[in-house]
């Protein structure tokens, strides 16, 4: 088995001797070892190399390792790797091509699944992909699934546990030779953090949305991540197939390795190795599947439950017509390019998260935010970025003396050259789904980066609900500044929107990407404080000039649909929004008086 291979030992991961069986331990099974639960078949072949990478897929707690994992994580020197790759943008059709993927690859798996999402809720999605993942150990497949116990808080842990149910039919596991091993597939699912836990840092969260199939398989591996959790709201349809136009709009990258690659890990193995260690944080809790008492076979009905999900949503005319099309789309039309993982490993485990920001910056060197201040230097010329909630970070020391201004430096960054531009879209009032985030976009994140400092002062501290006849926007300072033509602030929704008496729908921004002159980046990280400084993240740093073109299209697309911050546009769909009433009309009104609440609190670092 020559490409099964174990996870190479080194700063990634420490291989442990050991293994977990569903019933009767393989060393236990007599000659006629058919008869008894968990034992192969005669004809299984005792692969040395699928036993290793079976081990190294064993979930262990952080104090079973050798050194802990996440600083593993945090010091490892992730390489830069030669992929196939295509964006999963954010039009309606590639939304359902994203849900349609992830199904199709989990039922054509051969040999493993990594499933790890901050949001997995309990709608027919979220049972659907549980009955595949169902169906995959049963015939052979090792699944692994992370859940964050804070963002999938709703989520009922027996529909986990039945995940168990499925494990007492489970097959036993191929070889790249097509041969049964004698190790039989398992469901380990795992809580990230669980909140129940008497000394659990509730801050400390995985924001991941991360699908690895067949990791160590190059020929066979498939990488999903960017934003889009599971759930029906990220897809665009309904529970019945029908549109959901009130729908996220995201992204997410596609990746598989390079068939033509020399490089010794490709990007799934080295995907499904940055799993393994986030699934040993110290914090996180293995779920065991517990069987009712006088029940021996756990929960038959919630098997056949998922299992029937899984059947209604193929059934969907969209997501059948989409599922058509995956044989060809994930066979083909891909970009080469080169990918670099990068995390947040360091907001885990991180002290003074605040005050030491910018400190323990340069102490992560995988770290997301750490690698994009690479972006800004002196030769390239243009940068876009999309964040649904974006902030322009500043950090203060101990004793109050400023440590950096994000929107200072962007400013900076601009003047030194006439020919560079800079960006950004981001929600509006009438298209985010957190008002508290949206103040701080709207009364720090744009003011400091357009406005003068009066202005920005007299924004800041503008009594509720007088913005549009404030003297203020009505000056030709005001115009002049927030139509830069080199640094443009863009926010979705439009006054034609359907709340406000159109006919369009324009959906919740919630992709996460930066392009610029000959690099990107796409993940889940939003840019605020909270992925900043607080939750795990990870993503993709790429470098292709034709991916980099679908991005440029993506951004046309949102771009299309949004106002620029501080137009007459824009102020007069604030104000369609404030007469209209409702939680947005109110938020919106006093939205300078909640941004000043949250800083008067501290309560905005945690936004």
């Amino acid at each position: 088995m020559n490409r099964l291979r174990g996870v190479i030992v080194g700063a990634w991961v420490v291989l442990l001797s050991a293994c977990v069986s569903v019933d009767t331990p393989p060393s236990q099974c007599p000659a006629g070892r058919q008869a008894l639960p968990n034992c192969p078949p005669l004809e299984a072949v005792d692969d040395p190399q699928v036993n290793r990478w079976y081990d190294a897929r064993t979930w262990r707690s952080a104090d079973e390792w050798d050194e802990d994992p996440i600083e593993q994580g945090i010091r490892a020197e992730i390489p830069v790797q030669s992929a196939r790759m295509k964006l999963l943008g954010s039009r309606p059709r590639e939304a359902l091509y994203s849900l349609a993927a992830k199904i199709h690859a989990v039922e054509n798996a051969r040999y493993s699944i990594d499933a790890a999402y901050y949001i997995f809720k309990d709608d027919l999605v979220g049972r659907a992909l549980l009955g595949a993942l169902c169906e995959a150990v049963q015939r052979g497949v090792d699944v692994r699934l992370l859940v964050d116990s804070m963002g999938s808080i709703s989520l009922d842990r027996n529909l986990l546990r039945a995940l168990y149910q499925c494990q007492l039919q489970a097959g036993f596991i191929r070889n790249t030779s097509g041969e049964l091993s004698t190790r039989r597939a398992r469901v380990q699912v795992v809580l990230f953090n669980p909140i129940s836990q008497v000394f659990a840092n509730l801050n400390r969260r995985s924001h991941d949305k991360l699908l690895v199939v067949d990791g160590f398989v190059p020929d066979q591996a498939i990488v999903i991540t960017g934003g889009r959790n599971i759930s029906l709201s990220y897809y665009g349809i309904a529970a019945d197939g029908t549109p959901n136009h009130d729908t996220y709009l995201d992204a997410e990258l596609l990746l598989r390795p390079d068939p033509a690659s020399g490089s010794e890990l490709n990007v799934a193995e080295v995907s499904e190795i940055y799993f393994t260690l986030l699934n040993s944080f110290k914090n996180n809790r293995h779920i065991q599947g517990r069987v009712p008492p006088g029940r021996r076979t756990g929960w038959p009905e919630m098997e056949a439950d998922l299992k029937r999900s899984l059947k209604r949503l193929k059934s969907l005319p969209p997501i059948a017509e989409s599922l058509a099309a995956m044989p060809e789309y994930l066979a083909s039309g891909y970009h080469f390019g080169e990918v670099r993982l990068a995390h947040e490993f360091a907001n885990l485990i991180n002290k003074r998260v605040v005050s030491d920001a910018v400190a323990n910056l340069r102490d992560n060197p995988n770290s997301i935010m750490y690698l994009l201040t690479a972006i800004e230097d002196t030769e390239r010329k243009h940068i876009r970025l999309v964040s649904p909630y974006l902030f322009a970070a500043r950090y203060f020391g101990p004793d109050g003396e400023l440590l950096l201004d994000e929107a200072a430096e962007i400013r900076r960054w601009l003047a030194a050259d006439e020919e560079r531009t800079y960006e950004i879209i981001t929600n509006s009032v009438l298209t985010s789904d957190n008002f508290l985030a949206q103040s701080v976009v709207d009364t720090d994140m744009a003011p400091r980066l357009l406005l003068d400092e009066d202005g920005v002062a007299a924004w800041q501290n503008r009594p509720a609900g007088v913005e549009a006849s404030m003297e203020l926007v009505e000056s030709d300072d005001w115009q002049r500044l927030v139509d830069n033509p080199r640094l443009r602030i863009y926010e979705t929704g439009r006054l034609d929107d359907r709340l406000l008496g159109g006919d369009t729908d324009y959906g919740k921004l919630h992709a996460k990407y930066m392009i610029s002159d000959d690099v990107g980046f796409l993940g889940t990280a939003n840019f605020d404080y909270r992925s900043r400084l607080f939750n795990n993240e990870m993503g993709f740093f790429f470098r292709s000039d034709a991916l980099t073109r679908d991005f440029d299209t993506d951004f046309e697309h949102l771009r299309e649909k949004s106002y620029l911050w501080g137009s007459r546009e824009w102020l007069e769909m604030r104000r369609a929004l404030i007469d209209r009433g409702g939680i947005k009309g109110r938020t919106t009104q006093y939205q300078p008086v909640l941004y000043r609440f949250l800083r008067a609190t501290g309560l905005e670092w945690l936004f």
